[in-house]
């Protein structure tokens, strides 16, 4: 089923507008270096789920052969534009089967659209079957232990168009294992203004929910911080602490 965000397809263009491609760079040598440190022979392919417009795969391009998957036809007509040397796929991170296995999978950005437990346990099991063994899994989580409520502005202008979005993630206190991002899009375009409004429900899990779907899935787990994510756009001093999970397949199953 294809998504039907408003942000991921009627505005799917704002991205290249408001993401700052210098951000990802710094972003994927994390992830990079983290890959490597734990990969028994350098690995030379990558399967992304939950790739977007492909902002990442502008640098993971550069270290291995890419392969693609998203839900949203918005992003991915932008991913297929930037990268036409990467094959991008429409698909669901839990259910897609793909006839091949790759050195690396990875999920860096949409890991919380699992809403349920069940649904993130599809998606990681889903990944670990598109590993190949030694392969590894990384994972981009928030933890339900150190997420915060928080407030973002991001705004560009060009081309006599400009954007301002505000996102507001707010903990659900009345939907367990869930937190909130409400996203307000102002778009002003010749003097007129659109607003657009959308409320995005997301996954919020335990660290040891988290072990326990990863070792399930036979995968051996380490966690590490994501520094300093999007901190240029955080209101008011807040924190936004992003957790790195990378499991390592130890066989078939």
């Amino acid at each position: 089923m294809a998504s039907k965000w408003i942000s991921y397809n009627k505005l799917a263009w704002t991205e290249e507008w408001l993401a700052d491609p210098a951000e990802y760079k710094d972003e994927v040598l994390v992830y990079l270096n983290l890959i490597k440190s734990i990969s028994k022979t350098p690995p030379s392919t990558l399967l992304h789920f939950g790739c977007g417009a492909g902002g990442h795969d502008t640098f993971f391009k550069k270290h291995f052969k890419v392969t693609g998957v998203d839900l949203s036809k918005g992003m991915l007509k932008i991913a297929r534009t930037r990268h036409p040397d990467i094959q991008y796929i429409e698909g669901d991170m839990k259910t897609i089967r793909l006839n091949r296995k790759f050195d690396v999978v990875v999920i860096p950005d949409s890991i919380d659209y699992m809403t349920t437990e069940d649904e993130l346990i599809k998606a990681i099991a889903n990944a670990a079957f598109h590993l190949n063994v030694s392969g590894v899994l990384l994972v981009a989580a928030k933890t339900e232990e150190i997420f915060k409520n928080n407030n973002f502005a991001y705004s560009a202008e060009k081309e006599g168009i400009s954007i301002t979005l505000l996102e507001n993630n707010h903990i659900s206190t009345f939907n367990p294992n869930t937190y909130e991002a409400t996203l307000i899009y102002l778009i002003r375009k010749q003097g007129r203004l659109s607003i657009y409004t959308e409320n995005h429900l997301l996954g919020l899990f335990s660290e040891s929910t988290w072990e326990r779907i990863f070792k399930e899935s036979g995968l051996i787990i380490r966690r590490t911080k994501l520094k300093d994510a999007y901190k240029n756009y955080l209101l008011n001093n807040g924190e936004y602490p992003v957790t790195i999970l990378i499991g390592k397949k130890e066989k078939d199953c």
